[in-house]
């Protein structure tokens, strides 16, 4: 790999424009606007005033969406899951799971699930 492509793909993985594009794709499929280039311009204006603390970041889930999601990872009902079931559900969102912080004997409970994704 040429120092140019390496260095243009590290900017992106730092900057986080991977991640941002694929929830702003997502967001627009499950949307489907009439005019998606105003839904995306709102969108990265919600982002920018999510960041600032002056608005809510636009989320394709909402909690209940995501306790249900909860529910079908915990089918015994114990009350939370292991970090291997947590990272799949990551990745199933289009998730990354490079920066998570939980050890392989932790337990995430519904509330750290819905806080952290």
């Amino acid at each position: 790999m040429a120092a140019g492509e390496r260095e243009g793909r590290d900017y992106l993985r730092r900057h986080r424009i991977p991640e941002l594009l694929h929830r702003l794709a997502a967001l627009l499929l499950y949307h489907r606007p009439e005019r998606p280039r105003e839904f995306l311009i709102q969108a990265l204006e919600r982002v920018k005033a999510g960041k600032r603390a002056e608005g809510e970041y636009p989320y394709l889930m909402d909690r209940a969406n995501l306790a249900a999601m909860f529910q079908l990872l915990d089918v015994v009902g114990q009350g939370h899951i292991t970090p291997a079931q947590y990272r799949e559900a990551l990745k199933t969102l289009g998730l990354s799971t490079e920066d998570l912080q939980f050890g392989d004997d932790e337990n995430i409970t519904l509330e750290v699930f819905q806080e952290e994704v």
